[in-house]
């Protein structure tokens, strides 16, 4: 179990010496939607954990470029496969014993392994439901008590518009990403009943928050195998007429982590073109 910790300065190992106002993890956090979102919160003044699954050293690349863009701003990243309790519960306890605290969880890790619902097969459905879905849960539940030891905190989960859709060939991600908008419903009620019953009342500060972000087709490396004929006739069916850009999530998710975002919990936010409306 992860126990809350009083905050202290990050060391070296959080990359910088210097302070930072918050602390947020990301998961599947230097790459596409994940990368913008470490980006667009390390520019708000705070010290990112970003999670990966594999490719250290590309891991190690983006880090490094986060530090050179972000001088004396800690950033660190962190192994781990979502899919994998364990992992999950090691990486929260890692980043609060580098930065000292958290108090932003980004649950942005996710796959897909497209097949229609007759060629699926079980490794297919477990494999995708375990990253997407579990692994979600896992990071949450260990973060969560140590922002509800505290007494704030902040859970932005990236979902997608399938989950709301559904779509042909992807019953396997469309329920993950469905099954986030009732963890993140069911979440943030528990968050206030946990938060009364630890002394901190509903009103009392910034609170713990969780919402969702719902993406539509982004342009990130998912879509980079898909014929550009099957592109166009995504576009087509998005009333903006474009795909959507990692950034135009990150703004969200940030807006969303703000301290200020208080009387925001246990929302899903659309950000599709126009998609689903």
């Amino acid at each position: 179990m992860i126990s809350a910790r009083q905050p202290r300065p990050p060391g070296d190992s959080a990359g910088g010496t210097r302070p930072a106002a918050r602390v947020a993890l990301v998961t599947g956090g230097t790459r596409g939607i994940g990368a913008a979102v470490s980006q667009a919160l390390a520019d708000d003044g705070t010290a990112v954990a970003a999670g990966y699954r594999h490719n250290r050293e590309a891991a190690e690349k983006f880090a490094a470029s986060m530090r050179a863009g972000h001088p004396g701003q800690p950033f660190t990243v962190h192994e781990g496969n979502t899919g994998v309790a364990g992992h999950c519960r090691r990486v929260v306890s890692e980043v609060i014993d580098q930065h000292g605290r958290l108090d932003v969880l980004v649950n942005n890790a996710g796959i897909a392994i497209d097949k229609t619902a007759a060629k699926m097969t079980d490794d297919d459905w477990h494999k995708v439901i375990a990253i997407n879905l579990s692994g979600a849960f896992f990071i949450a539940q260990a973060a969560m008590e140590h922002m509800i030891g505290r007494g704030t905190g902040r859970i932005v989960n990236v979902s997608s518009v399938i989950g709301e859709t559904g779509n042909i060939g992807q019953v396997n991600y469309a329920a993950s990403k469905s099954g986030l908008f009732g963890l993140t419903k069911s979440l943030a009620r528990e968050a206030i009943f946990q938060l009364d019953r630890a002394g901190h009342p509903p009103g009392d500060g910034t609170g713990v928050t969780v919402n969702a972000v719902t993406p539509g087709f982004v342009a990130t490396d998912m879509l980079t195998g898909m014929p550009d004929k099957a592109l166009d006739r995504v576009r087509g069916q998005i009333p903006l007429g474009r795909l959507g850009r990692p950034e135009e999530i990150a703004r969200v998710v940030s807006f969303l982590a703000a301290d200020e975002s208080a009387y925001i919990t246990g929302q899903v936010w659309a950000v599709n073109g126009g998609l689903d409306m």
